[in-house]
């Protein structure tokens, strides 16, 4: 029998609105901290499928959530496809040779680098309660470009943005590699058991609106046409953060089946200008979650009554903070559960 969640992210409205945290298998989390410290680097961490999906079950079995996200990073992708991955202590992580002064074609594609993810997702399906819906994930192309152009993260991905402009051509070439890859990467997680997939935009609200249809609107459609004509079951989320009032073309041009909302938008106006009956995804501050207290409950209820009439799934504007106290992740949990 489907979950609550991937009833929710399939249309239908219910009395207890499911609830998911992105970033919930983290740092903020002992049993993490543990694990970590065991394993050593992140990457090691995340190709180990005993540990990955040892970290993804870790929030379930906690909280009691909805949905159990694959322990990984949006970086596989350009791993895969031939970008040495690494991550430093202390610092983000790193994309060798950037894009921005080597060819495409110089990389070296290394396809079973995915394979660990794939086992990982098996194996959490297989220890999973079947009434807790198992979310798969991939980069959207724009967000993997920038770091592919650049090598590493940016505040205003200045490098990708101005590689679009001076060479479109170039760039979308590197986005339509993004692309074929992206689609198979979600397709297999589909195929080892994943219920529900997201693809994860981070820095769409970095782009003009014609830059955004074309880096955001057009990628992001194409990949769900694809993953739906192979699995047509399987609803696809998409979040293209920092969107704002740009959603609601992104929602109908895309045709996922549901949208992520971060933090800076009021889910009032959500309600009122996305597709009918279009499912929901969001939005609580992470900052808020932080925070705690009274202003948390006022707003984990704003939420709540603003999207009561449509599909929604709760959850965060975007990852949840590596100092938030577990406490109010459970005052959190309380209040939408009723």
């Amino acid at each position: 029998m489907p979950g609550l969640l991937l009833d929710t992210l399939r249309g239908k409205v219910s009395e207890r609105r499911p609830v998911w945290l992105m970033r919930q298998a983290g740092r903020y989390l002992p049993e993490y901290r543990a694990l970590r410290a065991e394993k050593g680097g992140f990457l090691e961490l995340a190709t180990d499928p005993e540990f990955a999906a040892e970290v993804t079950l870790q929030p379930v079995r906690r909280f009691g959530m909805d949905g159990a996200i694959l322990f990984s990073d949006i970086l596989m992708v350009p791993w895969a496809m031939g970008q040495d991955l690494s991550f430093g202590p202390g610092e983000g992580p790193r994309l060798a040779p950037p894009l921005v002064d080597q060819a495409l074609d110089t990389l070296c594609s290394v396809p079973e680098r995915l394979d660990p993810v794939y086992e990982t997702v098996r194996l959490v399906r297989e220890r999973l309660d079947p009434g807790v819906t198992l979310l798969g994930f991939a980069g959207s192309p724009w967000t993997v470009a920038t770091y592919m152009v650049a090598g590493q993260g940016s505040k205003d991905h200045h490098e990708a943005r101005l590689f679009a402009y001076r060479d479109p051509v170039a760039f979308g070439a590197i986005v339509d590699a993004i692309v074929a890859v992206t689609v198979e990467y979600l397709c297999r997680q589909i195929e080892a058991g994943a219920e529900a997939v997201q693809l994860f935009d981070s820095w769409a609200g970095s782009l003009a609106p014609d830059q955004f249809e074309r880096w955001v609107v057009a990628p992001n459609a194409a990949i769900a046409d694809a993953v739906r004509s192979r699995h047509p079951q399987v609803p696809i989320i998409g979040f293209p953060k920092g969107a704002g009032s740009k959603l609601a073309s992104y929602a109908r041009e895309t045709a996922v089946d549901a949208v992520g909302l971060d933090e800076t938008l009021d889910p009032v106006w959500a309600a009122r200008e996305l597709p009918e009956g279009l499912p929901v995804q969001g939005n609580l501050d992470p900052l808020l979650l932080l925070a705690g207290g009274a202003a948390l409950e006022q707003r984990v209820r704003y939420i709540l009554e603003a999207l009561a009439g449509r599909p929604h799934v709760f959850n965060l504007g975007h990852g949840i903070d590596k100092e938030t106290p577990i406490e109010n992740v459970e005052r959190l949990l309380e209040i939408v559960r009723g």
